[in-house]
């Protein structure tokens, strides 16, 4: 039997009139995407977790157990979800990186089952896996009033926060939103954080917004699937592999990443010659010029006199051309 109706019509009497950001899945409005959405590209194909309490205020409370790092590879709804309890993140991985398209870049999964109960999360991304930049999260609940265990809570209170919609609809980000952050590269995002909200007004350990107010959602949740329940992320725009004629990574290693003043590159393949290294900020612009002599060792390339970002390295010769990305960082 089909409810869809009677469920939305019932969610559009529930909701408050002073909400104003986008509104649950199915009504008019909304920014949800459906899993099965052909827009999806790519999913996370790593996952790492770091649990948090099931009740942060209690000092001897055990983690969350339920789920675990493979539940958030792949598809939404095909893994199950891994919960992260109070205050625990997951760092996921992708294939191919996520960049900066039009509108929508990627999306993030939770297992909500009437889009009422809503646990949410923090999201951030970085390009080195060091420095994340989190989108600037909002919540317009009055702080001094708290969301109790199996309480509902309004989608529309929400903005830049994952979790606000049900299950099988991803709440979608713009990397747009961080183009100024020179801390990351928005068209060269190889990692999504999600950290979950610990959703009480206690300023001991409350989750703040990006004006600094409490994110309010229900706490406490001392189960085993207690705090943010990831299920997936979605690639909407993704880099393109081919795009720089790159060679494969068992060609070329560049260690450390980020860098300082020195940059270690290993070539893989000894039967090429590589007369010299190009340095290129990502306007395109030629920054270095180094004369190699290749005897399948280590290259030193001295980066001192490169500012803090991100860059590209060329290797190039008459049969073949190497191009990678790297990091400085001070």
């Amino acid at each position: 039997m089909n409810n869809s109706v009677p469920i939305i019509f019932f969610l559009a009497g529930w909701l408050s009139a002073q909400a104003q950001f986008h509104p649950p899945a199915g009504v008019t409005g909304t920014s949800a995407m459906h899993a099965d959405s052909s827009a999806f590209v790519a999913w996370a194909n790593s996952c790492i977790v770091t649990r948090g309490p099931q009740q942060i205020n209690l000092a001897d409370s055990e983690l969350s157990t339920a789920g675990n790092d493979t539940s958030a590879i792949g598809k939404a709804g095909t893994a199950g979800v891994v919960s992260l309890g109070d205050g625990g993140s997951a760092v996921l991985g992708f294939e191919n990186a996520i960049i900066n398209g039009e509108g929508w870049d990627f999306a993030v999964f939770e297992n909500s089952f009437d889009g009422l109960f809503l646990e949410l999360a923090f999201v951030e991304v970085s390009s080195d896996g060091i420095y994340y930049a989190r989108f600037p999260a909002t919540c317009l609940n009055d702080s001094s009033t708290v969301i109790g265990t199996y309480e509902n809570a309004d989608a529309r209170m929400y903005n830049n926060l994952a979790g606000k919609y049900r299950v099988m609809y991803g709440v979608p980000f713009d990397l747009e939103e961080l183009a100024d952050d020179p801390g990351i590269d928005v068209n060269w995002i190889k990692f999504v954080r999600v950290t979950d909200v610990i959703g009480s007004n206690a300023t001991s350990w409350c989750s703040r917004d990006q004006f600094g107010n409490p994110v309010i959602d229900p706490f406490p949740t001392p189960f085993i699937s207690g705090g943010f329940d990831l299920d997936a992320v979605g690639v909407i725009h993704q880099s393109d592999p081919n795009l720089l004629n790159e060679v494969s990574n068992d060609f070329i290693q560049i260690f450390p990443q980020p860098a300082s003043a020195i940059l270690n590159i290993r070539l893989g393949k000894t039967e090429l010659q590589f007369p010299a290294i190009h340095v290129f900020d990502l306007s395109g612009r030629e920054l270095q010029t180094e004369i190699i002599s290749y005897d399948a060792g280590v290259i030193k390339l001295n980066t001192g006199a490169l500012k803090q970002g991100f860059y590209y390295l060329v290797i190039k010769n008459k049969d073949a051309e190497i191009t990678s990305k790297f990091v400085i960082a001070r």
